[in-house]
């Protein structure tokens, strides 16, 4: 464990998907079907060019809990090796690995594997299989078992949603972020007075325990009250727009033009991650598929089934608020080719 670890960069992070195999691929297997690593590369290297501060994998978009242990190594590593090759190595385009397990020994031992994989943080959901017997005390000293052994800074990822709405206290978080491996957080519970505690808790050394939203539609909020950024789904079809919008929250003098176009963006992306919250990691898919032809937009594994109920129908349904965005997004990758200016 490194001595004095430092917490991820500030800005947007995009959470990927894990690709898998098309049904027309002569490897498809409906039950366990195999990853695309090409696809995998494809879109991450997109997203890097885009501008994005870095990747998530094996986040719950990543879909982790459908993964093997066995199998998250090979996946890391060759994404890792793709991206250093085509010139974003570390620093460049850093990875995070989640973990999504309740055991402390199998935690470990993912982080283990994602630190030689080439991953610099963990990002370690709140375990909550047995949440309604969970105590605070229960939790604290969960995360600091795992970080006192892990190879990697770790970051708590509290998602109620997805871990049987276990609940972290503010004070929970102020006494875990004392301890030099806890970097940071993410939090995808959507409540901006909870999050306002932990970000504005003077208890907390804000330079070493960056507090991330989980949601991009509440990204203008979150800044406000001293968030560092977003780990944001939306960010896999529409990176440059939550870049932009990051962006321009971090600017603290505006220009009247620019103070409506944030507000335009930070409204556009509200309207658009709905179909988010919505869908899931389904919408997603679809998502990346339709507008960057990346990826199956059918490629999940069980049990989701894959695509978006109600396919082109439903689709049609969303394309007045997507296409105000896409209008967005090829307009600053006209602005900024290289990557929109963090």
């Amino acid at each position: 464990m490194s001595p004095t670890p430092n917490p991820p960069p500030r800005g947007i992070w995009t959470p990927i998907p894990t690709f898998f195999a098309s049904k027309s691929s002569p490897h498809y297997d409906a039950v366990t079907p195999p990853f695309d690593l090409d696809a995998q590369a494809e879109h991450a290297l997109g997203l890097a060019r885009a501008g994005v501060v870095g990747l998530v994998v094996f986040g719950s978009t990543g879909e982790a809990v459908h993964v093997h242990p066995r199998d998250r190594k090979v996946l890391l590593r060759s994404l890792r090796d793709r991206l250093d090759q085509a010139g974003f190595s570390f620093p460049r385009c850093p990875l995070m690995a989640g973990t999504a397990t309740n055991s402390v020994q199998e935690t470990l031992e993912q982080l283990e594997d994602a630190q030689q994989a080439g991953a610099q943080w963990g990002l370690c959901l709140v375990p909550g299989y047995n949440a309604p017997v969970v105590s605070q005390e229960g939790i604290m000293m969960w995360f600091t078992a795992v970080a006192d052994a892990s190879p990697i800074p770790i970051l708590i990822y509290h998602y109620p949603g997805v871990s049987n709405n276990v609940q972290v206290a503010p004070a929970t978080f102020e006494a875990l972020a004392r301890h030099p491996n806890i970097v940071g957080c993410k939090l995808s519970h959507g409540d901006i007075s909870k999050l306002t505690q932990i970000a504005l808790n003077p208890a907390i050394s804000h330079s070493d325990f960056h507090v991330f939203t989980g949601l991009g539609q509440q990204l203008l909020p979150a800044m406000t009250v001293n968030c560092v950024g977003a780990i944001d789904g939306s960010a896999n079809f529409f990176p440059k727009s939550l870049v932009r919008l990051y962006t321009l929250c971090c600017q603290s003098h505006l220009s009247v033009e620019e103070t409506a176009e944030r507000a335009q963006l930070q409204y556009r992306v509200s309207c658009m991650e709905e179909l988010i919250v919505k869908h899931g990691i389904p919408g997603i898919k679809e998502a990346v598929s339709r507008l960057r032809g990346i990826g199956d937009r059918d490629g999940t594994r069980l049990p989701l089934l894959g695509g978006i109920p109600g396919g082109d129908e439903e689709w049609a349904r969303w394309l007045g608020v997507l296409d105000k965005v896409e209008e967005l997004e090829v307009r600053l990758s006209l602005a900024f080719p290289e990557g929109v200016e963090k």
